[in-house]
């Protein structure tokens, strides 16, 4: 999962070209709260949930911890954070690695669940990444998840055509917003997640250095930016003789939109 500035405020650049994480509220990426959710679902359909256990894995600035904290609430058994000052500015390279040398200290991971994107960075590439750095098989997109032991079904929604896809665990599944609602943390589960496990890795206790991530090591950086300009206000058409249609047509036109 991932902790990214709320998409609502007024977000902003640090001098150098990182997003400013600090001068806004952040949460637990939206897209990942649908991942959160599918794992659940295949926990409670499993022949034996107890003996099914869902850790919600973030990296990110302290703060990030509060990610954690809504997977717990949303279901989750147990949460593990890394953080580390060295992983500020980390490109997707490098989060995946540290996601990697993670997921293999957590162990036994028969499935790890990706949301399609993060909502602040929209790459989409981490869980390919992932799973190249893990060894395991892939399947990505997936909008229907179906499991039985170790056999997982995969529906994929193309533009042009329906994939359904069949994978063994131990396996790397990357989900779309059209999965299913996440569900909303109930008073029960808010409660009950100050109860559960969490723990807290250093980049030192992944056996991870320093200048293996951060933003001077990142494949791609951010050279310039620019201000969003103020909305402006919009053209008004008066119809008074019948003309309106046509304006309004040769202002769509314009604007390429038809």
């Amino acid at each position: 999962m991932k902790y990214v500035p709320d998409a609502t405020a007024d977000r902003h650049f640090e001098s150098d070209k990182t997003v400013d994480r600090d001068g806004v509220d952040g949460l637990l990426s939206e897209l990942d709260e649908y991942a959160v959710e599918q794992a659940l679902q295949i926990k409670e359909k499993a022949e034996s949930p107890e003996d099914v256990t869902v850790t919600a894995l973030c990296v990110g600035p302290e703060k990030g911890i509060d990610a954690v904290r809504k997977a717990l609430q949303m279901g989750a058994d147990a949460g593990v954070h890394v953080t580390d000052e060295a992983i500020a500015g980390s490109d997707a390279v490098a989060t995946s690695l540290v996601l990697a040398k993670a997921v293999e200290r957590i162990g036994n991971a028969d499935l790890v669940m990706c949301g399609m994107a993060s909502t602040d960075g929209a790459m989409s590439v981490v869980p390919a990444m992932l799973a190249e750095r893990l060894d395991l098989p892939q399947v990505t997109f997936a909008s229907v998840i179906e499991t039985q032991g170790d056999q997982v079904r995969v529906k994929r929604d193309g533009d042009t055509a329906t994939e359904v896809i069949g994978a063994t665990m131990p396996l790397v599944v990357s989900v779309t917003d059209q999965s299913g609602e996440a569900r909303y943390p109930s008073f029960k589960g808010i409660m009950a997640a100050k109860k559960k496990p969490v723990e807290t890795y250093a980049l030192s206790d992944l056996g991870v250095e320093a200048g293996e991530v951060g933003l001077s090591v990142a494949w791609s950086e951010v050279q310039d930016t620019t201000e969003r300009p103020p909305r402006s206000q919009g053209e008004v058409v008066t119809d008074e003789d019948g003309s309106g249609a046509g304006a309004l047509t040769d202002f769509l036109a314009s604007k390429k939109f038809i």
